[in-house]
């Protein structure tokens, strides 16, 4: 079993800090954040520069040029709904380190980020919706089917689609939770790879247990196949519940300071 993959989320549009730093082109802020994550144990960073209407072509290159220069060609996300902005990412993106993620398409309006994905050999994250909260686990299989078939006709290997069912918070669609860690699991048996927002669950809940919440969650959407997840690497309770499923997956073997490692 692979590894668990930890996607850094605190490099996104909706913190001030990070939303002034992109708007002054100051990369010390975003350095910081990344640092931070890379230091925690981020595998990926998450890039989010938001709908980035105006000049969001620039601002991808040279967040994207920043970021691989200082850390050494990190693995990216590139996240933001203008897909020129995406395309001119991939453009100066580099690879060596790994390839970079889209994030994201569907099967509605943003079906053809794939089409991005297989352009430029690039990941997808895959979400299993088309417009607004799908219905239930028919509607989410049927569009990981078509957004899969669609990929391989263009020739992309389905291990490079990272299928999201939407993780919905917890506070006012708690009867939705069991039926996306059942989501998880029907697209595991299908061999797919998944992925997720992970702090979407506890969006909205006290600050004090929403780190119970999302680790608790995680180990269970773990158990169910997850293989990936969009998540705040910095909280320490959620770290050491990742670390801990790998180590009984077999993912990672065990020793003494396997929470150090």
């Amino acid at each position: 079993m692979d590894k668990f993959m930890i996607i850094g989320e605190r490099i996104h549009c909706i913190s001030p800090t990070i939303r002034k730093a992109i708007e002054e082109r100051n990369t010390e802020p975003i350095f910081k954040r990344a640092k931070e994550q890379l230091d925690a144990g981020a595998d990926y960073l998450d890039l989010n520069i938001g709908p980035a209407g105006k000049d969001g072509e620039e601002i991808m290159q040279w967040a994207v040029k920043a970021l691989q220069s200082e850390f050494d060609n990190v693995p990216l996300a590139l996240d933001t709904t203008n897909k020129k902005a995406i395309e001119a990412g991939l453009k100066v993106y580099n690879r060596e380190k790994g390839k970079p993620i889209i994030n994201s398409a569907d099967a509605g309006e943003r079906i053809g980020n794939i089409d991005l994905a297989a352009k430029y050999g690039a990941m997808c994250i895959a979400l299993c919706a088309k417009e607004g909260i799908t219905k239930d686990n028919d509607e989410r299989i049927a569009y990981c089917t078509e957004m899969l078939e669609k990929a391989m006709e263009l020739g992309m290997e389905p291990t490079d689609l990272l299928f999201d069912p939407l993780f919905l918070v917890i506070k006012g669609m708690q009867d939705k939770q069991k039926e996306v860690l059942e989501a998880i699991k029907l697209i595991n048996e299908m061999g797919l790879r998944t992925c997720c927002g992970l702090s979407n669950v506890s969006n909205g809940a006290p600050k004090e247990i929403r780190p119970i919440i999302d680790s608790t969650y995680a180990a269970m959407a773990i158990q169910s196949g997850l293989t990936s997840a969009i998540m705040n690497p910095c909280d320490k309770r959620l770290m050491e519940t990742i670390k801990t499923c790998d180590v009984i997956n077999g993912a990672v073997l065990y020793a003494d300071s396997y929470l150090e490692l």
